[in-house]
Formats: C-alpha cells, sequence, structure tokens
C-alpha cells in the first residue's frame, strides 16, 4: 500500500515539474503580430476583422433552427399516428402544436419575423 501512494506521489510530482518546465521553456510570445491579425492565407487583411454583426440576423437564424428542430419532432408524431392511442396521441400533438404557436404569435408579437426595423 505505500508503495503505491509513493510511485502516485511521484508520477505526481514528476508531471508537475514537466508542465512546469514546458510553461518555461516555451517561445510563446503575446506580442507577435502575426499571431493576433486574423489569417487570410498568409496576406495581410485588406479590411478590418470586426465588422459589425448584425444582432437581428442572428436572431432570425436561431429561431429558424428552434423551428427546425421542431419540425424534426413533428415527424415521428405524424409517422406513431397509427400505432398509439389516438386520444392520447391526439392530446399530445395539440399540446404540443399549441406550444408552438404560442411561440410563434410571442415572435410576431415582438416584431422578430421582420427584416427590416
Amino acid at each position: 500500500m505505500i508503495i503505491i501512494f509513493f510511485l502516485s506521489l511521484m508520477f505526481f510530482f514528476i508531471s508537475n515539474i514537466m508542465m512546469f518546465l514546458s510553461i518555461l521553456l516555451s517561445k510563446k510570445s503575446n506580442l507577435d503580430r502575426e499571431k493576433c491579425s486574423p489569417f487570410e492565407c498568409g496576406f495581410d487583411p485588406k479590411s478590418s476583422a470586426r465588422i459589425p454583426f448584425s444582432l437581428h440576423f442572428f436572431l432570425i437564424t436561431v429561431i429558424f433552427l428552434i423551428f427546425d428542430v421542431e419540425i424534426a419532432l413533428i415527424f415521428p408524431m405524424i409517422s406513431t399516428f397509427m400505432m398509439v392511442n389516438f386520444l392520447l396521441w391526439t392530446k399530445i400533438s395539440f399540446f404540443f402544436l399549441m406550444i408552438l404557436l404560442l411561440g410563434l404569435y410571442h415572435e410576431w408579437n415582438q416584431n422578430m419575423l421582420e427584416w427590416t426595423n
């Protein structure tokens, strides 16, 4: 038991010493101009890499992804129509579609579905 303890302690110290030496001996420089610039096939960039991003476009894409996942959840409901209890299937499908329609109504009410403001 003591041998396992000493071996694990020795491995712990050796690994920590190796990590510390790798940090000390690395030639990493934070002030390198090439590493701070955006990569563009080895050439200097012609424009700023930090262009303004349209938040509205981002929200439209998120809404699209949400509705895409919802479509993927609706497909199994259609294929299981004949295999399950009709009353239970109707209640679950109606509840799920109502949640989707309420979300769509909320997005429409907040003017998230318009491209221009």
